[in-house]
């Protein structure tokens, strides 16, 4: 059985100002050309197909004009989850009709966790798509009281499928979660840290053929080759600069080997760091000139309007700095912003209680900003 996994496609995402959206149609019209080209039997979406709990209009024709080119031209099953950034109550809208159309969208945990079947020449392989959950709600809907982080609801959900299933058989896990080792980058959401770590053992994956995760933006193996990220469609921060973007192309053979392949995205535009001097950057321009740039200038002078003038040549600039002028203030407020980017949400309050009020925040406080904090990313996510 051929599959692609892809991932995060944040279809209404904005960087630095700029609206993403022409881009993520564009890339994802070459995702269909490989589809075309591959074959595939089967196409994994894991997560994040949105970039926010309500996206606009925009990003919602996107999507639907690519799911209907995928089920309706193609004719090939689809089978989605829901993020950490996708509304599990907006996706799930004419769940049960769309898999008479063999578009697989699972929003939400079920106690059952029944896996989508479908079938090659060798037999059944089986699809256990488990989307993106807090721990409170694995605890709540499996009745375990044990479950408390990220990798014990893992955990106690795969657990609960080796239970229900011959693990014999060829098993394709899809889920949206932060393995342990995997590598990050600034454009994706910190997970919740309420009631524990946001970190997976990948140990707890042994007994499946592949493993497709979304969540982190670069694509890449897990210690192994068949628990692998698919990585983002496109570039959504300088810190990706130096990613390479592609689809994972996945031949599961009779006896749940596989053998992998990557072909990459070319994106309309890149996102790139340049650094040069100004004279230079202006008479001798670098690489392609209309890709969305950050660039750092080395002059120690004064300069008038750099911006303006940059931008004549360079239209695509969503970042310009003085390298030279950082001094040992700027880049320790550039280490205190970096630490922030790694807290969560009840971390930061504490942080701001304790630069406030001069104190530590009470344990009392602190367990009730978790709860507060919790019920504010559930209602976030209509749930």
């Amino acid at each position: 059985m051929k599959i692609v996994h892809t991932a995060d496609w944040h279809l209404g995402k904005i960087v630095n100002s700029v609206h993403m959206t022409e881009e993520q149609e564009y890339i994802l019209n070459q995702l269909l050309e490989i589809i075309k080209s591959e074959q595939p039997d089967v196409i994994i979406i894991a997560g994040d197909l949105y970039d926010r709990a309500i996206p606009p209009k925009e990003a919602v024709e996107v999507l639907n004009k690519i799911l209907t080119s995928l089920i309706v031209d193609f004719k090939i099953p689809v089978l989605a989850i829901a993020g950490n950034h996708d509304s599990p109550d907006r996706l799930e809208f004419g769940n049960q009709l769309f898999r008479t159309q063999q578009l697989y969208m699972e929003t939400k945990l079920t106690e059952q966790l029944k896996p989508i079947v479908l079938y090659d020449s060798f037999g059944p392989v089986h699809f256990h798509l488990i989307p993106y959950v807090e721990p409170a709600e694995v605890r709540q809907l499996l009745d375990d009281d044990t479950i408390n982080s990220h990798h014990s609801a893992f955990e106690a959900i795969i657990n609960t499928i080796k239970q229900s299933n011959n693990m014999s058989d060829r098993h394709v896990f899809v889920g949206h979660a932060f393995l342990a080792g995997g590598m990050e980058s600034e454009s994706e959401e910190r997970l919740s840290m309420v009631g524990g770590s946001p970190y997976i053992d990948v140990s707890l994956f042994s007994d499946f053929s592949y493993v497709a995760f979304g969540h982190l933006h670069q694509a890449q193996r897990v210690t192994s080759d068949v628990i692998r990220y698919s990585g983002s469609i496109l570039k959504y921060s300088f810190s990706e600069a130096n990613h390479r973007k592609s689809v994972t192309i996945v031949d599961l053979d009779e006896n749940g080997n596989c053998d992998l392949s990557i072909i990459p995205l070319i994106p309309k535009h890149d996102m790139r760091v340049v650094e040069g001097y100004f004279d230079k950057l202006i008479n001798d321009p670098i690489g392609k000139t209309d890709d969305y740039l950050h660039i750092r200038l080395l002059d120690e002078g004064q300069i008038i309007d750099p911006m303006n003038k940059l931008r004549k040549v360079y239209p695509n600039i969503l970042r310009l700095e003085r390298k030279t002028l950082e001094s040992k203030n700027s880049l320790l407020d550039l280490k205190r912003i970096r630490q922030k980017q790694s807290k969560s949400h009840s971390e930061l309050f504490a942080s701001f209680y304790e630069e406030i009020k001069g104190v530590p925040i009470p344990n009392e406080n602190r367990e009730q900003v978790e709860k507060v904090v919790t019920k504010l990313m559930e209602k976030e996510r209509g749930e």
